[in-house]
């Protein structure tokens, strides 16, 4: 079993690959939708600067630096659980990859629009339609399996080619 610290080391991976995936359907769904595509991570420093960092449409270190940080940050954090409660079967299989990061990126995406006080919650849906976050916590989820499924050990590949089984 995964333990705390093992899974907090392995998040620093999967959480980056989600940040990135998911930081760049912000930016292709910013720019569709509202003409900028750092927009919607300018938003995400509401946290520090209030509703107002929505607005800001040009990157500029106050908010685009601190607004992908925090992103960043929040990724790696939900990686955690990733990989606490799925990361070794993930790395076994894209299905169970497939459905932790589902799980994982839904469960985020409750907590951010249930129980989060607004200042806290993500931002970026202050510069896109609410059907889009689907796309968004999508990408955390894909990349999250897919940091799984690139850290998986060469053994279970060979198996899984020749349909022996893995656990």
């Amino acid at each position: 079993m995964t333990t705390w610290t093992q899974a907090a080391r392995a998040a620093l991976i999967s959480g980056s690959a989600a940040s990135a995936l998911s930081t760049a359907v912000l930016s292709a769904l910013g720019r569709r939708q509202s003409g900028s595509a750092i927009a919607p991570i300018n938003a995400i420093s509401h946290w520090y600067w209030g509703d107002g960092a929505a607005q800001v449409e040009q990157a500029d270190v106050k908010h685009t630096l601190a607004g992908y940080l925090t992103h960043h940050v929040a990724s790696v954090f939900w990686a955690v659980f990733f990989e606490k409660w799925f990361g070794e079967r993930a790395r076994r299989s894209d299905r169970d990859a497939l459905i932790g990061g589902a799980l994982t990126a839904t469960l985020a995406a409750a907590v951010d629009y249930t129980i989060t006080p607004h200042r806290f919650t993500p931002g970026y849906e202050m510069r896109l339609k609410w059907t889009s976050l689907v796309w968004v916590y999508g990408a955390v989820a894909l990349g999250l399996a897919l940091s799984a499924r690139a850290r998986r050990p060469a053994d279970a590949d060979h198996a899984m080619q020749y349909g022996a089984p893995l656990y």
